[in-house]
Formats: structure tokens, sequence, C-alpha cells
């Protein structure tokens, strides 16, 4: 891998800036959620470029996994069609590096630890870092245990982003807190990711806790499917998780993924990049 893609800031200190930036402008980071290879390599990478250009502030790309606990049957189909097109971590790495040639929006892997593991958690990091990966999320990794990748990903200045339930305890949000790199992603609501009509009711609160033990970005997933819903939970939060009402439109749509999901999309730009801060 060669480190000719543009960029001045990558790993934690991109994630940084994309969500401070945001906030300079008197917005919130939008943040959408694809599988990488559903339905195959060469078009994610065009809905990576689509996305960028009509501003979403981060991308998260999912690395399709045989048993994933966290995601709910929409995710889980894209994660099955993605492993049917053959989708390694290095496949995906070299989408990433292609990618870097002409484009500097942060971008998160995520995935399950026994894929990194798998991978070796010192030359993934390697690896990562020269393609142009800014962090990666590992919905089943807890904080108690993930010391060997924190630290792996730490020497390259990679983010390893932590997810926060509703049903975490004080000690181990305190803990969280303390290794949390770039962000922290609040799950909205307890279960398997899927779209939700309504907002949980603790939400407000439960933010504004967690805000008590870190000064990092809090980004909302879990469930969101509107630009209403969107709207709502940036009234508490620095950024929003767009992911299973993404994924499901592209599994419904035969062509022009990358148009037809920038369409979507473009609604929760405009809805989140004006809405003013929520005075906190």
């Amino acid at each position: 891998m060669n480190r000719s893609f543009i960029s001045v800031r990558r790993g934690v200190e991109a994630i940084a800036h994309a969500f401070q930036l945001r906030k300079d402008e008197g917005g919130k980071a939008l943040i959408p959620y694809l599988m990488a290879g559903d339905p195959d390599l060469g078009t994610t990478g065009k809905i990576v470029k689509s996305l960028s250009g009509i501003g979403v502030d981060l991308i998260e790309l999912g690395m399709p996994f045989s048993d994933p606990l966290a995601d709910g049957p929409v995710i889980q189909r894209a994660g099955e069609r993605a492993l049917r097109q053959g989708v390694t971590l290095k496949k995906l790495l070299g989408l990433v590096e292609e990618l870097r040639l002409d484009l500097n929006t942060p971008l998160i892997i995520m995935t399950y630890y026994n894929l990194f593991f798998s991978y070796g958690l010192e030359t993934f990091a390697r690896d990562a870092v020269q393609a142009g990966v800014d962090g990666v999320i590992v919905p089943d990794l807890p904080v108690e245990e993930a010391a060997d990748f924190q630290q792996a990903l730490d020497r390259e200045g990679l983010a390893l982003v932590y997810l926060v339930a509703p049903t975490s305890t004080e000690d181990r949000v305190r803990a969280i807190a303390a290794q949390a790199r770039g962000f922290i992603y609040y799950v909205s609501r307890t279960g398997v990711t899927g779209e939700q009509r309504d907002i949980a009711a603790d939400l407000a609160e439960n933010l504004r806790r967690l805000r008590e033990f870190t000064p990092l970005p809090v980004a909302v997933g879990f469930g969101v499917s509107t630009p209403e819903q969107a709207a709502e939970i940036a009234r508490h939060a620095d950024g929003v998780v767009i992911g299973s009402a993404v994924v499901r439109l592209i599994e419904e749509t035969s062509q022009l993924h990358e148009r037809i999901a920038a369409r979507f999309l473009r609604p929760f730009v405009d809805v989140l990049h004006g809405t003013p801060p929520s005075g906190k």
C-alpha cells in the first residue's frame, strides 16, 4: 500500500475535526452506515463518493461477518449478500485505499472482533492506517477486554469507538470514557439494529448523564429512519447514525444505488446541518 491518498488529517484527528467543523457551523454530524460489498465493492465505492459529495460528515463501512449478533434482519441480509461477493477485510482496505485518492471524509470500519483478531491486531492497525481508515467500531468487544487492540490502534493514531447502551452501568461508562477515542456511539435502544418509529423516552436524560463522564462527541444510532427523528435526536446529540434505513434502500434498489442513497439522505443532511447547537 502507498500513502498517495489526499489528506492532512487521518485517524482520531480527522474524526475530531469533522465533529468540530460541524459544530462550528451550527449543525450536527450525519453518519450513514453501509454494508461493504452490498451489492458489490465497486458499488459501495460509488455510494461512498456520492454520500461524501452531498456533505455527510463520517461514513461507517460494515464488514460482513458470519455471526452478526448485534445486527437486525436488514443488515444481516446485507452481510449475507456481501459474503457471497467474497468480501474480506483485506479487500475492504483495498477499497478504502482507492477511495483515498480523491476522498477525505472520515471512514470507520464496523465489524466483529474475531475478524480483527484473525487478521492480526497490530497488522490490521498498520494496514488500516496505510489504507486511510480513521477508526473502528467493534460491537462485541467489551472495554474490559480491549487493551491489546486499543494499544495497537493508539500506536497508529486510529480511533477505537465504543458503544454505550441504555443499560450500561456507571462503572462501565466511566471505563469507556477513559479509553474512548474519536467519539462515543450511544445505542438508543437495547437489542439489534433496525428501524424504529419512536425515540426512546429516556434518551435526553441518558445523554446528559453520559456527558458527565466525557468531553467527546456523542453520536446516536440504532433505529433512526426519518429526518424528523434525526432532528429530535440532534437536539441532544452531536451526531446521528443512519444504518438500517440506508441498507434497506440499497436492498430494494436494482440500479443507480449511489444516486438513490444520496437522494434519500439529502433531507437528513439539510436537517442536521441546519440544526442549532443544543446549548450544552
